[in-house]
């Protein structure tokens, strides 16, 4: 299989949108620049995407893979999952992987790896155990492309990415990765850590007609629901939270969804008491610690019995969002546990 190893063909033509560039020198300096406030049509592509031109296309053996690029002195690999026509893998490759930067670090320290999340191809994990592209992707539930999981030397999966994140977040991932700080800390802390006081600021909440009021007790393991439930995972002076409400939640149809379930804001800054879908009593704060909570907004869904379904932990448009909801809704959940599968037979049964 190694013989059949090449460089991916025909860049994606990357542009560079004129973002603040700052060096991986030191954690404080990875919030210089908030870039949340990237906004995009998420509708399918028309023309397929291509892969950089410095991606590495899998031997078929990722433990092979992983060999090649320690001889070339890196320190890993970063399975990449993506689609052909994904606008928020478009946004992943042409905003974070095109900061110059970024792509220097990365290309510095890992070989990028693309897996088709409906590709046919046969993949060895480094575990030993094969699978198909597609297989591989439902094993690590890629619910949302982009999607990347990064491998130490070891073959260890360390560190894992759900969909788009900018590219300060992004780089400080990189950095988190490469400095082995998964090692002694979530990335949760290693964030807040990097700029103290910023990251966990204190400060009001946007207010919606579809939250629930305190007190917050969710627990329905013993006493099952009737509804869904949405938790939204937010703070004070978020830039990303003020968005999603007045950009995407500002749409009558998303809202009558949300209407559907039990919709909760919890302020994850705050000690405000809590009882999980799961009976635990704990706070806000202290919660959002044991769901490693890193990225805001984040909103968790739960089924009547308490059950964690499903976590939106990255940037979603309108689409991606409406998607979602429509899938708890139904309960599409208690037949197909992949969410992409089934995002796929609705869109054939559309047209």
């Amino acid at each position: 299989m190694k013989g059949k190893r090449q460089q991916c063909q025909a860049g994606t033509g990357i542009a560079f949108f004129g973002l603040l560039l700052f060096l991986l020198l030191s954690p404080g300096m990875l919030f210089a620049a908030s870039d949340d406030s990237i906004v995009f049509d998420d509708i399918q592509l028309e023309e397929p995407l291509k892969y950089p031109d410095w991606f590495i296309l899998p031997s078929g053996d990722l433990g092979d893979d992983l060999e090649d690029a320690l001889a070339k002195g890196k320190q890993g690999i970063v399975v990449y999952f993506g689609q052909k026509r994904c606008s928020y893998c478009e946004q992943f490759l042409s905003l974070d992987l095109g900061t110059p930067d970024i792509r220097t670090y990365m290309q510095k320290n890992f070989d990028v790896l693309p897996i088709d999340i409906w590709g046919i191809e046969d993949i060895t994990d480094t575990d030993g155990n094969e699978y198909t592209e597609r297989d591989l992707s439902i094993k690590y539930q890629v619910n949302f492309t982009s999607s990347l999981i990064f491998y130490n030397s070891e073959g260890e999966k360390v560190f894992r990415l759900r969909g788009f994140y900018p590219p300060y977040k992004f780089r400080a991932a990189l950095k988190y990765v490469v400095g082995e700080f998964y090692k002694t800390e979530t990335f949760r802390d290693y964030l807040a850590r990097a700029e103290p006081g910023v990251f966990f600021q204190e400060g009001g909440l946007t207010e919606r007609d579809f939250f629930m009021a305190p007190p917050y007790e969710l627990a329905r393991t013993d006493q099952p629901a009737v509804k869904p439930l949405a938790v939204f995972f937010e703070q004070g002076n978020c830039h990303a939270c003020d968005l999603l409400h007045s950009g995407p939640l500002n749409d009558d149809r998303l809202v009558a969804e949300l209407d559907k379930m039990d919709v909760v804001q919890v302020n994850i800054a705050s000690d405000d008491e809590v009882t999980t879908p799961s009976g635990k009593k704990t706070t806000a704060r202290e919660w959002a610690d044991e769901l490693g909570i890193f990225h805001l907004p984040t909103i968790l869904f739960f089924d009547e019995a308490g059950r964690e379904v499903m976590r939106v932990d990255s940037i979603v448009q309108f689409y991606r969002k409406w998607g979602v909801l429509d899938y708890i809704n139904r309960r599409a959940y208690n037949e197909q546990v992949d969410y992409q599968l089934w995002r796929l037979k609705q869109r054939d049964v559309a047209e």
